[in-house]
């Protein structure tokens, strides 16, 4: 890849003009944590996340038994109407073998969806959105301090509905059909690339396996690629609780093109829990920005076409460069 030079003022206006709205010029995906972010993907963007997984867990204390399989997460999310909503489809199918330890050893082969939940986000409070946070284009300290507005988070409310179908292995029994699901996300965006999300959900509610869970995800991007994470992940519901840890890191192809890796673990022993992921995510742009809708609303199109060459240069100028910065205002994970 050619390094591209660019220059700071150009930098500092990009960044500006990324905090006035959810869309991004790059990506802005979900992995390779599991949390999800407060903002879309934003209007017309339809995206697919994907990642296959191995995974072994091993249970030691009385009932003594080992599940080793394979799986994948999956998720489309697609915005519409607003920039505030998306609207998405995501879940895990896994397939394992149970080995149970006994005076007679035997074996179970299991297979289907752990979950499958449609539903939608809305964001219902963006702290970036009327801020009055213009460049200082001659102090690189004044626009890196650390900022106090920067603790008030970005707010948005899922609500969705799982399906689970009858015979479950990775369910409870008796469940089985539709069940609601709710969330609360939050978002910060600090300086210097580091992001900050939390998850809060309630998951089957009014089942006999009513989940509530916590996501808390720390990602940092170093690099105009490159971005690593660490996150932890609480379970609790009668039917099974946990911790479970990862860490890992995320590289950024192209604009729309980002692959990942995670590894997933636990500390206990009912059972301990071991997983590798590697990731995918693929975007397709339909978006229209302001200036593109006053072209198609009866503006000139030969000013439609200069201003489109000057945004091209602009951005053929900053190149790879600025999308360091921009990881300051959007999700990895």
């Amino acid at each position: 890849m050619k390094p591209i030079q660019s220059t700071p003022t150009l930098i500092l206006l990009f960044i500006f003009n990324l905090l006035q709205a959810q869309y991004t010029d790059v990506i802005n995906s979900n992995r390779p944590g599991v949390s999800r972010s407060a903002f879309s993907v934003g209007t017309n963007v339809l995206q697919f996340e994907v990642g296959p997984f191995i995974l072994k867990e091993k249970r030691t204390p009385p009932l003594r038994n080992e599940v080793s399989g394979f799986g994948v997460d999956f998720a489309a999310r697609y915005g519409l109407f607003f920039e505030q909503l998306e609207l998405n489809v995501e879940g895990t199918y896994q397939n394992d073998t149970k080995t149970y330890f006994s005076s007679i050893p035997f074996e179970e082969d299991r297979s289907n969806f752990k979950y499958v939940a449609l539903g939608a986000k809305y964001l219902i409070y963006d702290p970036y959105k009327n801020a009055d946070d213009k460049p200082n284009l001659y102090s690189w300290k004044a626009n890196h301090r650390f900022k106090w507005r920067s603790l008030i988070p970005a707010v948005s409310l899922y609500v969705g509905a799982n399906y689970d179908t009858k015979y479950n292995p990775y369910t409870a029994s008796g469940i089985e059909g539709f069940s609601p699901k709710v969330m609360l996300a939050t978002q910060n965006n600090f300086s210097g690339g580091w992001v900050f999300v939390l998850n809060l959900i309630k998951d089957r509610i009014g089942t006999d396996q009513s989940d509530f869970q916590y996501i808390l995800t720390l990602t940092h991007s170093f690099d105009p690629q490159w971005v690593i994470f660490g996150e932890t992940q609480g379970i609790k519901s009668d039917f099974y609780a946990d911790n479970l840890f990862r860490v890992g890191g995320a590289y950024l192809w192209n604009a729309n093109f980002q692959l990942d890796t995670a590894l997933t673990f636990n500390t206990k022993d009912t059972p301990s829990v071991f997983s590798v992921n590697f990731g995918a995510s693929y975007r397709f742009d339909f978006h229209q920005d302001k200036e593109e809708e006053e072209i198609d609303n009866g503006a000139s199109v030969m000013d439609g076409g200069r201003r489109k060459s000057r945004r091209n240069k602009a951005n053929k100028t900053s190149g790879s460069t600025i999308k360091k910065q921009r990881r300051d205002s959007i999700d990895f994970d």
